[in-house]
């Protein structure tokens, strides 16, 4: 009887294993599938209003996943000022559009209660709290694909057969009986997509590096002692670890100035106030989310309203901001923050680097790129 008994016990533990593979590679297989259809809808332009935008508009699969538009015809708004032109051809974002490969990685936002900070989520204000919430976004801002709700968004996406047989494949056959349910799985494909290994690559010189497949330069070597030390960017960007994100998900007021030329564009008036206007909380205010450096030295414009066009530009800043340090591109001083009154003056302003040293942490910092991005290195 005992024998009978571990016999059969023996095969339940056996059938679990194996039902359980089948499960896993079930779920594997959906969701590459899933990334398929997502790849599809992240490219599709007719998802917008007037079919002239898709999500790959403002994060091209080609060019880092930011917006390398260098200029659109007949229109005087060009890319490299930041902000990014809309389906209307007319509106034009008072924000740079972040780049979306390895964004994923983020955590849902959050107040970590321990540290009483605001960390995760997504867009630059955080105010997207998931993947597929930020994924929803885009279709229906005005600034950007412009449709009017998430009705018009499936009515479009019906006019495709093969998304129509995809979807009920993947979600349900009952999945358009509700539009609220049908764009939840439009933005849960997008979010697999984007999770997928066309994200993250992890192939750059530094990560090749840490698996012993490339030797820094002996500039790259000080600009990474620097980069760990005097210049305290791995306060906010952590480079430790195996493929780290470069960034520890953070809010903070760097003191960004105005950028003229974009508001000078899209006639913004009012100041943005980034997070904290997201958590109503004014001490937040001019705060934006910290963005992984990979692949920073090929998606200019920089920060969070891409007011420098050029990465050394972006260090001298943190270099000099508090010490009247020149512009390189305008030549003149730095001009004064938009939000002065929560500016983080503890890790950066007054950092006693030479020019030399800037160089040295550029340098390092192009390492960061994935390598079938390298190409776009200036």
């Amino acid at each position: 009887m005992y024998k009978k008994l571990l016999k059969l016990t023996t095969l339940s533990v056996a059938s679990l294993v194996l039902f359980s593979a089948c499960d896993e590679q079930s779920v594997a297989t959906t969701n590459i599938e899933k990334a398929k259809l997502g790849e599809k809808l992240f490219s599709d332009k007719t998802l917008s209003k007037n079919k002239t935008m898709a999500c790959a508009t403002c994060h091209s699969l080609d060019n880092a996943m930011v917006d390398a538009r260098a200029k659109i015809p007949n229109h005087t708004y060009n890319v490299n000022t930041g902000g990014s032109l809309g389906d209307d051809n007319v509106s034009i974002g008072d924000r740079n559009a972040p780049m979306a490969a390895y964004a994923f990685e983020a955590p849902d936002f959050h107040f970590d209660n321990g540290e009483k900070i605001y960390v995760g989520g997504f867009f630059l204000d955080g105010r997207a709290h998931t993947l597929k919430d930020q994924a929803k976004g885009p279709f229906l801002n005005p600034l950007e694909m412009n449709m009017p709700n998430d009705s018009a968004v499936i009515a479009r996406v019906k006019d495709n057969a093969d998304y129509i047989s995809e979807l009920k494949k993947l979600y349900g056959d009952d999945i358009f009986e509700n539009d609220f349910k049908a764009y939840d799985a439009v933005a849960d494909a997008i979010a697999t997509f984007e999770q997928s290994s066309t994200f993250k690559t992890f192939d750059s010189k530094f990560d090749r590096l840490s698996d012993g497949d490339y030797e820094l330069t002996s500039l790259e070597e000080q600009g990474k002692k620097l980069f760990e030390g005097k210049a305290m960017c791995v306060a906010c960007h952590p480079i430790d670890g195996y493929h780290p994100l470069m960034t520890d998900f953070t809010y903070d007021n760097l003191g960004v100035p105005i950028n003229k030329e974009l508001r000078a564009l899209n006639g913004v008036k009012n100041i943005d106030k980034g997070l904290g206007k997201e958590v109503n909380d004014a001490s937040l205010d001019g705060a934006f989310k910290v963005s992984s450096l990979r692949n920073i030295a090929v998606t200019s414009p920089y920060m969070h309203n891409g007011v420098f066009k050029d990465l050394k530009t972006v260090v001298h800043f943190y270099n000099t901001r508090d010490i009247e340090g020149i512009n390189p591109e305008t030549k003149e001083i730095w001009d004064r923050p938009e939000v002065p009154q929560t500016i983080n003056d503890v890790e950066l302003g007054d950092l006693g680097l030479s020019n030399q040293e800037e160089d040295a942490i550029v340098a390092f910092m192009k390492t960061f790129t994935d390598k079938k991005f390298e190409h776009l290195i200036k």
